[in-house]
């Protein structure tokens, strides 16, 4: 299906011109970086943010970290560039500026922060701008689908991931990344590295979409164009391969590490490249395709060997640059004429030459082709697996199948469309041009840069391919030299193979293309699974809200009073408290009296039919509590108590006149059950008290109140200094609770029934 455009003539627009000129702003930053990097040194920025956690806002520049930043904002760059064009004249152009330039300054968050936690918060932050930016065109059902089912699984994944970061904080005593570059052996060693693995791996393949949780990728095409340009090339979907690439000196090297990531790496590049040859939507191919690499580096991030570490630093390029360009092809031919649909496009590079040389490099970087640098990646993949010490046939037999795929799905992409026959366009009286030069900027200049690192490899072997091999192994001088020509070998011997597949696919890829339409159709389908699953969820909150939200306050409090009862139960025995002998002083009248007035107000609180008397009578329990505070010479405390009694008693008073008279019998079902519930609760908080009063006073809290109230607070009063000054937060809380409280009871009581008279 085609998307909407709205452009129309005009100049530079502020929605247009403001995220280019941050992301060129941040990639010319980035680019001074590279020679210190490149030498083998590090930067780290650091300020403090919660001290108290241990939480910096810190960032780390390594070989890693550059090379995504770099990525991100270069590509950023041509994709805003594209965007000021594409959405020109929409009415909602300026947020989606705004949604993609925070998108990327969360990514940006993400690959440069040093803290865990920090970290967890730049992922989420993705999450949600993805989200806005999946579901822009709100009006569509399929956008906001899209949108909340990515939402779901990486928001779910980032939960664990952050549960696995602070596993991991426990276990090493350190938040920042660059401490636990050195610490593998302590948590490889450690009994909860299981725990923690399977905690950070579910983090990674929910974000980088690895099978099965890979359906959310393909659904996220329903984002505009320049949404899956830059999602999709080396951006939100490649942060669970950087996180496993970060992790790798820490988590690498078990066996368990190693067949994760080689059988989940391997299932999902051989299936995302067969499902790529079945769509005939050309942004539904290329997104299988992406899922294709994602697998492909989680495959090869399974092994610490160089030649294998040094195909992925290699591939990671080589995927962000040739998808990029192919996603704003397509979004040029879907511009210019109204299809995305592989079976209606052909013989277009006549009237769009510019897009059919961009497509024709970008296309043959993809399928491998030299001397584009895709050659020298797919030769590094090959080389990769036959050294990488990983299940070889496995790992050879995968990367062979999907590159012969992936060579079937370039041609489809990139050169069906321009050099193919047919030309069923939907309205075949449109015109056909170029687009403008906005937006062919990105892919000319992506596709070049294939062209360019092919031919000179060197050049981005010292600045990119190197810092980033020694920053995921946490070893200098162990990536692999990059060439064009590497001799006759294996290698090349698999490239020719691959080759040859790759054609005999691409001839016959429509009869392929509904041989697994076929199949599909009688496989179980994850995203029609993902549906069930929604609808079982909603039916059992459903369900859940029925036996518990009853609307009956007396299982309410039955339930809040049992798990109370409960829980303080479980503490107390688990804990092995004991209750030692407590020396209570010896009773006088007045306490006595104050003993029969509480019981006397308890007593008729529980017979009384009288909602006012029931009421009165809590109010003598509450008189009786504050006659103790002023025996026990707690007077400020006493008057507390008193206004509080009276004021309640006297608005629940006010209150019960304009309630239903309660019923001459009531029922006395569960009597003996609440009696028992409660004497249970008061025996065990009572029992508490006892053993908190048998031990020593801890007066440490005491002592810096009564030494810090006056001189740092300015209050002799210690009791309102805590209220109002150390607990200041808590009691604005408190207080906006009460008035909320109030304002409810106050529209309850102003409602009137449907038969009154007004």
């Amino acid at each position: 299906m085609a998307e909407a455009h709205h452009e129309t003539d005009g100049g530079w627009s502020a929605a247009g011109l403001v995220p280019p000129v941050i992301a060129a702003a941040l990639f010319i930053a980035f680019l001074q970086a590279v020679p210190a990097i490149s030498s083998g040194q590090t930067l780290r920025y650091s300020l403090p943010w919660i001290p108290a956690l241990d939480v910096n806002l810190s960032f780390f520049i390594d070989g890693l970290s550059l090379t995504f930043a770099l990525l991100i904002s270069g590509i950023g760059i041509l994709v805003m560039l594209f965007s000021a064009r594409y959405l020109h004249g929409h009415p909602q152009h300026g947020r989606f500026s705004l949604y993609l330039t925070c998108f990327m300054l969360a990514m940006l968050g993400l690959v440069l922060s040093d803290n865990m936690l920090g970290l967890f918060v730049f992922w989420e932050l993705t999450t949600v701008t993805s989200y806005l930016l999946i579901g822009f065109s709100h009006a569509s059902q399929d956008a906001r689908r899209s949108a909340l089912q990515a939402l779901f699984v990486t928001g779910f994944g980032g939960l664990a991931m952050l549960a696995g970061f602070l596993v991991i904080a426990g276990i090493a005593g350190t938040n920042e990344l660059s401490e636990l570059r050195g610490m593998g052996d302590v948590l490889r060693n450690h009994p909860a590295y299981g725990i923690v693995l399977i905690l950070i791996l579910l983090g990674a393949f929910t974000k980088s979409a690895q099978v099965p949780f890979h359906f959310w990728l393909p659904n996220a095409m329903a984002a505009p164009t320049p949404v899956s340009a830059y999602l999709h090339s080396a951006t939100m979907v490649k942060g669970g391969v950087y996180l496993l690439a970060r992790m790798h000196p820490t988590l690498s090297g078990t066996d368990a590490w190693m067949w994760s990531l080689t059988v989940f790496g391997a299932v999902t590049t051989v299936f995302a490249s067969l499902m790529s040859i079945r769509q005939t939507d050309l942004k539904q191919t290329l997104a299988y395709t992406t899922l294709m690499a994602l697998g492909a580096l989680v495959l090869f991030l399974a092994s610490p060997n160089p030649y294998a570490i040094t195909a992925v630093a290699t591939f990671l390029v080589v995927h962000s640059l040739y998808k990029a360009a192919l996603f704003l092809v397509i979004g040029c031919v879907d511009h210019a004429t109204g299809t995305r649909d592989a079976r209606r496009l052909g013989g277009l590079a006549p009237r769009m030459p510019v897009t059919a040389a961009a497509a024709a490099l970008a296309g043959l970087s993809m399928a491998g082709v030299p001397p584009l640098l895709g050659f020298i990646g797919k030769e590094l993949l090959y080389k990769g697996g036959l050294e990488s010490g990983l299940p070889g046939i496995l790992v050879v037999a995968a990367t062979l199948a999907a590159s012969a795929l992936m060579f079937a799905a370039a041609g489809i992409v990139a050169l069906r469309p321009f050099w193919g026959p047919g030309d069923d366009l939907p309205d075949p009286g449109r015109p056909i041009t170029e687009a403008p030069a906005s937006m062919l900027a990105g892919p000319v200049v992506l596709a070049v840069l294939g062209l360019f690192f092919g031919l000179s490899p060197h050049v981005l072997e010292s600045a990119v391919t190197t810092p980033l091999v020694d920053a995921i192994l946490g070893q200098p001088s162990q990536a692999k030299h990059l060439h064009l020509w590497g001799g006759v070998n294996a290698a090349l011997v698999l490239s020719l193979v691959t080759f040859a597949l790759g054609i005999l696919l691409y001839a016959r890829h429509e009869r392929l293309r509904a041989e697994l339409a076929r199949a599909e159709d009688r496989l179980p389908s994850f995203d029609r699974s993902w549906d069930v699953f929604l609808a079982g969820l909603g039916h059992g909150a459903r369900v859940q809200a029925r036996k518990i939200q009853s609307g009956v306050l007396n299982r309410y409090l039955t339930a809040v009073f049992l798990t109370v009862a409960i829980g303080l139960g479980w503490a107390m025995l688990h804990s092995g408290l004991e209750v030692r002998r407590v020396e209570i002083p010896a009773l006088e009248f007045k306490h006595f009296v104050v003993f029969v007035l509480t019981f006397a107000g308890t007593a008729l609180t529980i017979v009384t039919r009288s909602r006012i008397a029931a009421i009165a009578g809590l109010g003598v329990v509450g008189i009786g509590v504050a006659l103790i505070f002023i025996a026990f010479s707690a007077p400020d405390v006493a008057i507390t108590q008193l206004l509080v009694e009276m004021l309640v008693v006297v608005l629940f008073s006010v209150a019960a006149l304009r309630l239903p008279v309660l019923p001459v019998k009531q029922p006395h079902r569960n009597r003996a059950g609440h009696a028992l519930l409660a004497v249970t609760l008061g025996g065990l908080v009572t029992v508490l008290l006892l053993a908190v009063m048998a031990e020593p006073i801890d007066r440490r809290l005491s002592d810096f109140f009564e030494l810090a109230s006056y001189p740092e607070a300015h209050g002799r009063n210690i009791v309102n200094v805590i209220l109002v000054d150390f607990r200041a937060i808590d009691t604005f809380g408190e207080v906006s609770v009460v008035v909320v409280a109030a304002l409810a009871s106050l529209a309850l009581l102003r409602q009137r029934n449907k038969g009154d008279k007004t």
